[in-house]
């Protein structure tokens, strides 16, 4: 699956960036004092003193490093602001999604390849980065830590109505419907915040787009429609109709509810289920500390086959022929030592990339642990389709309406006029 070379993309802001990535390392001079300082790009604003902890530990065992964290909001448009400017941060953190994907194709990230850190990561988690799109066949990526996607549910729902968690789609609906006989309301729906239909497009349209859907529709380009050899139209209509059928069990009036009313109510036991992540269950605990829940993937049709959503949540870089390369890696091979990791993966609630770095006894990870340790998990699908396809207005209008062969079409004829009004290039080949 590591095909994933060819983008769309902005020619000229490419070769800028590029270009000014391949001289980023000529302008920093040798410290007077013996003492390297690296500047560390971090994005995450809820890591930031997980990071200082990290950094004083490190300083203590390397007194000629100094590692100054600059943690900056929009981290996407920060750092291509940066790379255009010459001014390359000397470790960089990133949420890997399609826009780390598009740097690291046009070749202004570091080439990790045999860097023995590779030998300690989940190789799973790598393949979601390399999915994502790299430089030729480099690897311009650690992944760190990993989220989850899935349905949560209460565990205690669960048990008290005989409830075992399904393993396949007829079995979930079938769950859903023993809860409303029960009077239990099976899931709480949010779509006044438009996005929270997105974690459930991305968890059962997975299925359809595994193997090289999105390199087919790249290809296809301004072609893309119910002729062309793939398309939404062709191959989403029973992941789309499956996720209409979920919104069926939702509340009344849930196209009036946020995403906070949503865990406040899963909190407060009036569903059983929630179409959402790892990361909603820490804002459900604020609400709820004694609440026991889990989490697992949507079903497909057979047992044993489902796969688990998941983006690397932090991936850690640095920038290409960097001046300052040596003590960069010397930070990097501390921070990914496991009993590092672990303690990041456990403030943070997300799964550690490093294989043997135990999760933390928290049971909605532990419940996700098996599909990291079998690699039965996949990456975010909305992170390969283009920004500027409207996405997610176009998912909330079918939830309304229903309308799966007009939604597939609209999805369609978006992708061929941004095929159409792009220029596809290939990087690093």
């Amino acid at each position: 699956m590591r095909t994933l070379h060819r983008r769309w993309t902005r020619p000229l802001a490419v070769a800028a960036v590029a270009a000014t990535a391949a001289v980023a390392g000529g302008c920093a001079q040798q410290p007077a004092d013996g003492v390297t300082t690296l500047n560390f790009f971090q994005f995450k604003g809820e890591a930031l003193e997980d990071f200082n902890e990290i950094i004083a530990d490190f300083e203590a065992e390397n007194p000629d490093i100094d590692v100054v964290q600059n943690q900056v909001a929009d981290a996407d448009t920060v750092i291509r602001t940066l790379l255009v400017k010459d001014r390359v941060p000397d470790v960089i953190t990133l949420n890997a999604n399609g826009n780390f994907g598009r740097l690291a194709q046009a070749g202004v990230f570091h080439d990790f390849t045999g860097d023995p850190i590779l030998d300690t990561i989940n190789p799973a988690v790598q393949e979601i980065l390399a999915d994502l799109g790299t430089y030729g066949d480099e690897v311009n990526g650690l992944g760190y830590v990993n989220n989850a996607n899935g349905i949560i549910y209460n565990q205690d729902i669960f048990e008290e109505q005989g409830l075992e968690v399904p393993e396949t789609w007829d079995e979930l609906i079938a769950v859903c419907d023993a809860l409303v006989e029960a009077g239990i309301q099976p899931f709480y729906g949010t779509l006044a915040d438009s996005w929270t239909a997105i974690p459930s497009w991305n968890a059962l349209g997975a299925y359809p787009a595994q193997g090289d859907f999105f390199e087919k529709m790249r290809e296809e380009g301004e072609n893309v429609g119910p002729d062309s050899e793939v398309s939404f139209e062709k191959d989403f209509p029973q992941a789309m109709e499956r996720q209409y059928e979920l919104f069926s069990y939702m509340q009344e009036g849930y196209r009036g509810r946020t995403y906070d009313d949503g865990n406040a109510a899963f909190a407060n036991g009036e569903a059983a289920m929630l179409l959402q992540g790892i990361w909603a269950t820490n804002p459900i605990k604020q609400v709820n500390p004694d609440i026991r829940m889990g989490i697992f993937p949507y079903p497909t049709d057979e047992p044993g086959e489902s796969l688990l959503v998941s983006g690397v949540d932090v991936v850690f870089t640095m920038g290409r022929n960097g001046a300052k390369e040596e003590a960069a890696q010397r930070f990097l091979d501390y921070v990914f030592q496991p009993e590092v990791i672990e303690r990041f993966a456990a403030s943070q609630n997300m799964v550690p990339s490093v294989e043997g770095a135990e999760l933390s006894d928290d049971p909605a990870l532990q419940s996700v642990a098996p599909y990291f340790q079998d690699g039965r998990i996949t990456g975010f699908i909305d992170h390969q389709v283009p920004p500027a396809i409207p996405l997610i207005p176009i998912d909330q209008q079918y939830l309304f309406e229903g309308d799966t062969e007009a939604a597939l079409k609209a999805l369609d004829s978006e992708w061929a006029k941004v095929a159409a009004r792009t220029i596809p290039v290939t990087t690093g080949e």
